[in-house]
């Protein structure tokens, strides 16, 4: 069957991240993607190298399959025309822009809704298109830093660290991919679109999640834990005798198994310090060290072949590239070959409207001529027009 999102069609005006991402999210799912693309260089990611693959930074590589690359410029009065008039044959519009840009131009969300009222309107922005900070541009490592992440990552005595990846940028991503869908849910209740305003510092803000929960009403300030947890003991990372491992051990059960068939100290199940999670909280330092010593003297797969026979959740901590060649991956379909550009895939799987197989990131421009031509209904000598005033490549 066909994918779930077959036949909608996405009029994508985002770059960098966090708007690619969703709409890349939307592509998986079957929308047409029309990438809106500046003919001077496109999207800012295409030049973030190294590393790059046959010229092309691998960074933009990673958010835009599924998508179809249209170069016009839209500072231009026909440049705008084109965009209005993919915006009246469009079922969602995603952008990203400072507040107030796409308005100078009459692509806001008022003037599109005008022309098109069933169209969905998603704006992805730092802080939101309201509030005293809504004309403030959004970076995500600033905003991990402004909305507490970083306060809760790194070690215990060291500094604030951001995430591996760009996490508020990839929140709020997910968070307007939610919205879009939800809202296409919602006109066909109401035969009417709406706008989306989704802020990455909103995003980052409601991934607080139990950590907000403990300030709002327990009073506690979150700290840093390292790899450890604030609440379950033992629950981090640990060193084995050739390579770091991670040990999940989540109630009293698997405590108790932990101690009597994986280190061989059913003492320590009953001990009065560690008999509850409570208490293993409370001597937490004295735990580890136990367990740290024990560890320490066994190699990792031991230790998880033991954990293993008594489910008790740990896992080695691998590198990327070994997570990359990992048989479950493999099996679960998560890396493609779109003609030379290897990709991650989607993480949605259905049992009866399968999500797309993934097609290449396209070239800057690379559709221009077949969308402007079969959407648009523009002929060779309008095309050849449009090129020569360098509104379109």
């Amino acid at each position: 069957m066909a994918p779930p999102l077959d036949g909608i069609r996405v009029l994508d005006l985002s770059r960098v991240l966090a708007g690619p991402w969703a709409t890349m999210a939307l592509g998986d799912l079957g929308a047409e993607i029309w990438k809106i693309e500046n003919p001077a260089g496109g999207d800012e990611t295409r030049s973030w190298t190294p590393p790059a693959f046959h010229g092309t930074a691998t960074y933009y590589l990673a958010v835009n399959r599924n998508k179809s690359s249209v170069a016009v410029d839209f500072r231009t009065k026909d440049g705008q025309t084109i965009v209005r008039e993919l915006a009246q044959r469009a079922d969602v519009l995603v952008e990203n822009y400072l507040t107030g840009t796409l308005a100078r131009y009459g692509l806001d969300y008022p003037a599109l809704a005008a022309l098109n009222p069933r169209l969905i309107y998603c704006s992805l922005s730092g802080y939101g298109r309201t509030g005293a900070l809504a004309e403030r541009a959004g970076y995500d490592f600033v905003i991990q830093a402004e909305s507490g992440l970083m306060s809760i990552n790194g070690e215990v005595d060291g500094t604030p660290h951001k995430f591996g990846v760009a996490i508020s940028d990839l929140l709020a991503g997910n968070a307007a991919t939610q919205a879009i869908l939800a809202a296409l849910y919602a006109r066909e209740r109401t035969g009417k679109g709406q706008m989306l305003d989704i802020a990455l510092h909103d995003a980052s803000v409601a991934a607080l999640i139990n950590v907000a929960s403990a300030s709002l009403n327990g009073g506690v300030n979150a700290k840093r834990y390292g790899n450890a947890h604030a609440s379950i003991v033992p629950y981090q990372t640990f060193d084995a005798a050739d390579a770091p491992f991670v040990l999940a051990c989540a109630n009293n059960r698997q405590f108790r198994d932990l101690c009597e068939s994986v280190v061989a100290r059913p003492e320590l199940a009953t001990d009065e310090r560690f008999a509850t999670n409570a208490q293993r909280v409370a001597n937490r330092e004295t735990l580890i060290a136990i367990l740290a010593e024990d560890f320490a003297q066994r190699t990792c797969d031991d230790i998880l072949a033991a954990c293993a026979a008594v489910n008790i959740p740990a896992g080695r901590v691998r590198t990327v590239e070994e997570v990359l060649a990992a048989p479950e991956v493999a099996e679960r379909r998560m890396i493609y070959d779109t003609g030379g550009v290897r990709t991650t895939g989607s993480p949605m799987h259905f049992s009866a409207t399968p999500v797309r197989t993934p097609s290449a990131p396209p070239a800057l421009g690379e559709h221009s001529d077949a969308i402007l031509r079969n959407v648009l209904g523009y002929d060779e000598a309008r095309l050849r027009e449009l090129r020569d005033a360098k509104v379109i490549d």
